[in-house]
């Protein structure tokens, strides 16, 4: 075919015309100091849906190809590869000092044989997920997104343009990239290379539909422009090659998933005395990061369990897993639909950004005073020589100042029977421990009607007269937002939210009491933590700097190792809502499966010696507890909320329980036993003597 005619030297010369242009604004920017976005980050950004803080549900596999797509793409820009409809060809190896490329560009240095851009992103598929990471934290640096607790993303403001594009008029980066884009396909223009793969990419994962409003025309035009580039036309056809034939393959090739005998469980024992973490840590070094556990009468787990299977739930999971099904059963015990702990997707998003204010740590200590007021009328009723139940002891320190702080309401009178519904409650619904019929007992219905005494106390208090010039609480944002969008957030709903501190004081004062054991179990750390309390209190009340400060590294770093090995919530539950692959196994639609993200606190590769109290695990230079492998608080979208604000509700009372009062174990003998259900705690059996009065609570 002629040249003149669009034949193929006519398409690769203009090709080449078009990437010499790119190249030469590229080192234009470079000149003026300014870093231009590659295509992977501008890739990233386009798939990115704000309403819900990831991804546009583009299925894994052709997400991974496109991901890859647009790093070899990048690499031929610049140029370090060539590439044309037949194969792929090395052209330079200067790595050019970034995490995500340099990687790929060793790999094909590497390989002795040319082959096709359709092979590089098969191949390098499996790379993508490490490509994503690397460019959202990149692009969290560059103050172009922020991110949120839970792993979502948000769309930064105007900051970065005074890095990346000073002359744009455009507010966010995002609108950038999509104002540039919409300008190809609609001013009928040559567009610029990079916007053609950009363009090449997105169509292929049938993004653009989301992004903007197509006609006919438009989608013609879309069509021809991914036929202008030969780099942009081979990646875009490998990746959708790669995406058809893998929508077809079946999973035959996957391993079966390893079933643990019963008997293994039965003898292990961490099974006896109730440490799932490390039941799990040795199930995991024996059968796998995927495994499969059938216990009589209840239905078969598959379990999740590994540092890699960690990561694959925090960042990966939301596309595959859902929190409703298990739930529900559990949401009409208190008469709620849709409430935050069975939400997914946006909802979830929504939801979380709504009352996040609420749970900021900043909140608390404005009211740092009320907070240590509470707290101290709750000791007040501490006796020298009297022997607490450590459980009962903790839930109740705790929910004196929760309670209050949270919904403006004194509960320490019927707060012990709340948490007993509660436990009941998760034992029959969501444990399956016990019978349904368990929870209908009448001194559980006499229970559940507390429920509703709660609300109406929070409802009483909360006029606008009786708010007037109070600190805002978790309370008001709720009914705030039942004002604000009441199907959202209905009034059926309320029995459940605004009862959730008393639930909450519940899995905190848990952990307090484990705290509290193993500081009074150690008598080197009690005087360390003894000592850390008196400087606190030394001139009267502490200040925030003082409780976040040097002055309680060591309680907050004693905190943190009690947190690993014993952490209230060890598991997290969920059904698959899209057969997907993990580790070579097979997790099937509808399927169950356990995430025990707490087995990674007792495996050697992630904690060296695991069973030994170290708190310099948390210090520099180790660091142990950076990543996904630290996860007292759960992973992915459902990680806790209040994480930091628990923090300092455990810091702060442990620091007043150790400067007033002297505790002992009791009896002196006692050996921990854990409660592992409905989640962790220690056994009844657990009491603290008081066996001294350090100094006098203030009035």
């Amino acid at each position: 075919m002629d040249s003149s005619e669009g034949g193929p030297t006519s398409r690769q010369s203009r090709a080449e015309t078009m990437r010499a242009a790119a190249a030469t604004r590229l080192f234009s920017a470079e000149k003026r100091n300014l870093r231009m976005l590659s295509l992977p980050e501008e890739f990233i950004l386009m798939l990115l849906n704000e309403e819900t803080g990831y991804f546009h549900q583009v299925p894994g596999w052709n997400l991974h190809c496109a991901v890859v797509g647009a790093a070899l793409a990048e690499l031929s820009l610049i140029p370090r590869i060539d590439t044309d409809m037949e194969s792929l060809i090395f052209l330079d190896q200067t790595e050019i000092d970034d995490p995500a490329l340099d990687p790929i560009l060793s790999e094909i240095a590497a390989e002795p044989v040319q082959h096709s851009a359709q092979y590089w992103v098969e191949r390098l598929a499996p790379r993508a997920e490490s490509i994503i990471d690397i460019i959202l934290e990149r692009l969290v640096d560059l103050k172009i997104l922020k991110h949120h607790d839970g792993d979502f993303w948000s769309l930064a403001g105007t900051a970065w343009k005074t890095l990346l594009h000073a002359n744009s008029s455009t507010d966010t980066a995002v609108e950038f990239v999509k104002a540039r884009i919409g300008k190809a396909i609609f001013d009928n223009e040559i567009p610029d290379p990079r916007d053609i793969i950009i363009i090449c990419l997105i169509n292929t994962c049938d993004v653009l539909r989301f992004i903007f409003e197509l006609d006919e025309e438009s989608k013609q035009r879309i069509e021809d422009i991914c036929k202008m580039d030969l780099i942009g036309r081979a990646i875009a056809d490998a990746v959708g090659q790669n995406i058809t034939r893998r929508s077809s393959r079946r999973t035959a090739l996957t391993k079966p998933i390893p079933i643990v005998p019963l008997r293994r469980l039965l003898r292990n024992k961490h099974t006896r005395s109730g440490n799932l973490p490390a039941l799990f840590a040795e199930l995991q070094e024996e059968f796998g990061p995927v495994f499969e556990i059938r216990p009589p009468f209840v239905d078969d787990m598959i379990c999740l369990v590994g540092p890699e299977t960690n990561h694959w739930a925090h960042r990966h999971g939301r596309m595959h897993l859902r929190a409703r099904d298990y739930l529900e059963d559990f949401e009409k015990v208190y008469g709620g639909v849709g409430l935050l702990p069975a939400l997914d997707g946006a909802d979830h998003f929504r939801y979380r950004k709504s009352i996040q204010p609420a749970y900021a740590r900043s909140r608390l200590e404005e009211q740092l005073e009320v907070f240590l007021s509470c707290a101290r009328n709750e000791m007040a009723d501490w006796n020298v020589g009297e022997t607490r139940q450590a459980v009962g002891m903790c839930r109740k320190l705790i929910n004196a100042a929760m309670s209050p702080l949270s919904v403006g309401i004194d509960s320490q009178d019927i707060v012990d029977d709340m948490h007993k519904f509660k436990e009941r409650a998760l034992k029959t619904h969501i444990g399956r421990t016990l019978p349904k019929f368990m929870l209908k007992t009448p001194s559980m219905k006499r229970k559940a009607k507390l429920i509703g005494q709660v609300v109406d106390r929070v409802l009483n208090v909360h006029t606008p007269a009786q708010r007037a010039g109070c600190p805002r609480d978790l309370a008001d944002d709720l009914l705030a937002m039942h004002t604000t969008d009441c199907q959202f957030l209905p009034e059926s709903n309320l029995r459940f939210v605004l009862s959730a501190p008393l639930i909450a004081s519940m899995y905190v004062g848990d952990q307090l009491s484990f705290i509290v054991y193993a500081m009074v179990s150690q008598p080197e750390f009690y005087a360390k933590i003894r000592d850390e309390a008196d400087a606190v209190f030394a001139d009267g009340d502490p200040d925030r700097n003082m409780l976040t400060g040097a002055t309680t590294d060591v309680t907050r770093r004693f905190i943190m190792e009690c947190m690993r090995l014993y952490p209230i919530v060890p598991m997290s539950i969920r059904n698959v809502m899209n057969t997907c692959e993990l580790k070579g196994y097979e997790l099937p639609e509808g399927r169950r499966v356990f995430i025990v993200q707490t087995a990674t606190h007792y495996m050697r590769d992630v904690f060296p010696n695991p069973f030994t109290f170290d708190i310099d695990r948390y210090a520099a230079p180790r660091k142990e507890h950076l990543g996904t492998g630290y996860a007292p608080y759960g992973l992915g979208t459902h990680t806790c909320l209040g994480a930091r604000v628990t923090e300092m509700y455990l810091v702060t009372n442990l620091l007043m329980m150790t400067h007033y009062f002297t505790l002992k174990i009791a009896p002196e003998n006692y050996k921990l036993k854990i409660s592992p259900f409905p989640s962790m705690s220690p056994n009844k059996k657990l009491k603290f003597a008081i066996t001294g009065k350090r100094y006098e609570l203030p009035v």
